[in-house]
């Protein structure tokens, strides 16, 4: 039995084996590259950008790409390539912050409805059926009612909806661990739920909540740029990506690039994570990486 408890724990596959593996697997790869460049735009918009995104200059309106302004200017005046570095930050701040909620309380209710069972499993799932019936958009417009709009709100929308997911996929996972041998052998040694949770349960479902905050992520950054296009997301003077796409509705004959470049910046952004998290759920399942 002792022999089983110590071999029990998941180790997240590392080192050169999975490193070997990963740089072998396209989806990870583009998806890894793709999202670093989205990561090291917003860093490199701390120390630098072509231009003060803050500053309008009316006399420099819809100026075409050229060698001073990369990707031309808007309605404002404004450098579009500086908007896209600074709106870079908005995404990533809002899908860090608003995942990490999910993460948190929705791994916590997930754990103990897996744990406990009976009353509280059913009261904490029927709570996730209905928080799926407030959707980040719909929360945030209800938020936004109360409280007006803002970033703060937008992060606390797209996090509400994110903790039933993950209490969900945590709690479905956690239940297959416990059914395992090397949990009953732990049950069997007098070790308690809580126990048995942070030292079985978790280590053993964490690539699968990796994978799927991947995943959220690309959501939230979806959803931050949809509420800021509403006007319920990150407000002027902040640059967000949803609201330049917003602002360029009414000249996109007159300036397409207006739409373009942001949509662009969007699109790379939700595609490099939802590539990243293929390659992830490929290399965590043991059965796929047997085959590759």
């Amino acid at each position: 039995m002792s022999a089983v408890l110590e071999t029990a724990p998941f180790v997240p596959p590392a080192g050169p084996g999975f490193w070997h593996r990963a740089l072998r697997h396209p989806s990870f790869v583009i998806g890894l590259v793709l999202s670093l460049l989205v990561v090291l735009a917003a860093g490199l918009s701390f120390a630098w950008t072509p231009h003060d995104p803050y500053e309008i200059d009316m006399a420099l309106k819809l100026r075409a790409p050229d060698a001073r302004y990369w990707l031309g200017t808007d309605p404002f005046g404004r450098d579009i390539a500086s908007l896209l570095l600074v709106g870079a930050r908005a995404s990533i701040v809002v899908g860090i912050v608003a995942v990490g909620i999910g993460l948190v309380i929705g791994t916590a209710l997930g754990l103990l409805a897996s744990a406990k069972r009976g009353w509280v499993e059913e009261a904490i799932m029927r709570l996730s059926d209905f928080g799926f019936a407030f959707p980040a958009i719909l929360s945030a417009i209800m938020l936004t009612a109360v409280f007006g709009p803002g970033m703060v709100n937008a992060i606390v929308a797209i996090g509400i909806y994110n903790i039933p997911t993950f209490a969900r996929i945590t709690r479905a996972s956690a239940n297959a661990v416990w059914a395992r041998e090397f949990v009953l052998a732990a049950r069997a040694s007098g070790k308690g739920p809580f126990t048995i949770t942070m030292e079985h349960v978790l280590p053993n479902i964490l690539s699968v909540l990796i994978v799927q905050a991947t995943i959220r992520f690309a959501i939230a950054i979806l959803a931050e740029a949809a509420l800021s296009y509403l006007g319920l997301g990150t407000q002027p003077p902040q640059p967000s990506w949803g609201r330049m796409l917003s602002e360029a509705q009414s000249l996109l004959f007159q300036a397409p690039r207006l739409g373009v470049f942001p949509g662009l910046a969007i699109a790379m952004a939700v595609l490099g994570l939802n590539l990243l998290g293929d390659g992830l759920r490929d290399l965590f399942d043991p059965r796929l990486a047997r085959k590759r």
